[in-house]
């Protein structure tokens, strides 16, 4: 067979060369723009051709600290195709972290949102290794900083070459992008993208029985652009030439109901908390959303109850799916095998719950924590990945000696297999509670507890306790203007756990304190629940 590359060069010029009317819908901080693949393409070009005049070149790192929008995929593009490293920056992490990430990546050039340049501001003393600050903005006159060298990115593009030729010598396993882990403990963990995991990864969301992405498809990615590449997205979507609706900064939930309804979005994806929002918004006020067709929900699991809503009260098809930044992400999808679709409404939904079976091109195994694989069923163990987008390695990082093993990467999320294939994840084993020499799911509690008509969110953590060794305690937030005691829901959970699985007490909070990427920060929680409880 012929030895080509699989390189994120032929990707955007497949869009430019079948596509070149298709669109890019941007909302940035001042309009929403539209851009045809043609546009786009030479934009891409002009940006490759500024960023070899500021001595960027193979190997070298360009971070960007950015927003959902079309200058954010222009750089996607632009700099992997001139053999640099594409590292998108989480722009909510702490400042000692975004400091850290810096110059442990080594960023050379760094391409920020007008509304993020004040962050960098604070942090500029501290890194080593930046020469250049783009800012992307709409605005004409470049904002008032204390950066410096700093440029317009659209001033650049006028001087920039649209003709502008890519020639790096690129191999397919060369570094394409980078991403750091959100570290809910310790310093965050670099994880670097080949081309080719990329491309491959692109492969998998297309195929019929994942996410099916499809040059028909109107493609809204509300994960951010900063989070795993906004979980492959915008690489497949450019390259199979789907429209693509990209949703800005403070994209909150009146904001995505209006774009899905204004350009007919066909797909989206996002954190579960994310569709807690809109599901509230859509119940709230009248939008249509008969355009969509998947929401692929990822990050955390989904509780049933969120689900239920979107699929039997809305109409709106829910897809769960799993994966983490080492994966690049997507390791398993939750689809109905064709025998299933004659099931009950309840047995559909349980397996709809889970995260489904491991897609094509990955393998899987769980192991328990003597090391010995486990069989399908009700036995928990760690899940462990491998495949040709799965890492092998973190940055320049020690830690990768525990987390890569014998070829295999140990995710630290404990899980069940069903007969079917069908993946569970059941706790991270650091929140796993064990109490009395036996396993609780503060997951399972957690989407028991989402399941009730007054809870909008709940977590589980655990706290210690001299008899049991650990006890679990439920946080809830109660929906706007409902009401529920601990009593009401105790008596909710006594039908689906065994007794020593229920809470041993519930709290009631404004807010329950999560992570940059929206997941719920149990550190924090757990700090905060026994504080409360005087533990």
């Amino acid at each position: 067979m012929m030895q080509t590359p699989l390189t994120l060069v032929s990707m955007f010029e497949r869009a430019e060369k079948f596509f070149p009317k298709k669109s890019v819908i941007s909302r940035t901080h001042d309009a929403i723009r539209r851009f045809t693949y043609k546009e786009t393409g030479a934009r891409i070009r002009a940006l490759g051709s500024v960023l070899e005049k500021l001595n960027v070149k193979k190997g070298d790192k360009v971070g960007t600290l950015a927003w959902n929008h079309h200058r954010h995929l222009e750089a996607y593009f632009a700099i992997p195709s001139l053999g640099a490293v594409l590292h998108t920056i989480n722009i909510r992490l702490s400042l000692d972290h975004l400091a850290y990430i810096i110059n442990h990546a080594e960023d050379k050039v760094l391409l920020i949102d007008e509304d993020v340049l004040p962050l960098v501001e604070k942090i500029r003393d501290q890194l080593t290794t930046v020469e250049a600050f783009i800012v992307m903005t709409d605005k004409a006159v470049l904002p008032e900083s204390t950066l410096d060298p700093l440029y317009s990115y659209e001033r650049l593009l006028e001087d920039g070459d649209e003709q502008y030729t890519f020639t790096a010598d690129i191999a397919e396993n060369d570094p394409a992008g980078m991403c750091y882990t959100s570290a809910t403990t310790g310093k965050p963990k670099g994880v670097v993208y080949t081309h080719r995991g990329i491309v491959l990864h692109a492969m998998a969301l297309s195929m019929a029985d994942t996410a099916a992405l499809s040059e028909s498809d109107v493609i809204m990615p509300v994960v951010p652009m900063f989070h795993v590449n906004a979980w492959g997205m915008p690489f497949a979507a450019t390259w199979l030439g789907s429209t693509q609706v990209l949703p800005g900064p403070m994209s909150v939930p009146k904001v995505l109901a209006e774009l899905i309804e204004s350009y007919k979005v066909t797909k989206t994806a996002g954190v579960p908390t994310i569709w807690l929002g809109l599901l509230n918004e859509i119940e709230q006020n009248d939008y249509d959303m008969s355009s969509l067709e998947a929401v692929l929900c990822g990050g955390a699991a989904a509780p049933k109850g969120l689900i239920q809503a979107f699929e039997q009260k809305h109409g709106i098809p829910f897809m769960h799916a799993y994966g983490l930044t080492e994966t690049t992400p997507l390791v398993t999808i939750s689809r109905l095998k064709s025998y299933q679709q004659n099931l009950s409404n309840e047995e559909q939904l349980d397996i709809r719950a889970k995260q489904g079976m491991v897609v094509p091109g990955l393998e899987v195994k769980v192991v328990n924590d003597r090391g010995e694989v486990q069989p399908d069923g009700e036995d928990m163990g760690e899940l462990l990945v491998r495949g040709p987008w799965i890492a092998d390695e973190y940055y320049k990082d020690d830690r990768t000696q525990d987390a890569f093993r014998d070829g295999w990467f140990y995710t630290g999320d404990v899980v069940t297999v069903d007969g079917e294939g069908n993946i569970k994840i059941v706790d991270r084993t650091k929140d796993l509670i064990k109490s009395g020499g036996e396993w609780i799911s503060s997951v399972d509690l957690e989407n028991a507890l989402m399941a009730h008509d007054a809870v909008y969110e709940a977590a589980v953590v655990a706290v210690p306790d001299p008899k049991w060794q650990e006890r679990p305690i439920a946080c809830v937030v109660l929906k706007e203007g409902a009401a529920a005691t601990k009593e009401d829901l105790i008596q909710f959970l006594e039908p689906q756990f065994a007794k020593f699985w229920l809470p041993d007490d519930i709290l009631f909070l404004e807010e329950i304190p999560k992570t940059s990427v929206g997941k719920f920060l149990k550190r924090a929680l757990r700090k905060q629940v026994e504080e409360a409880l005087e533990v």
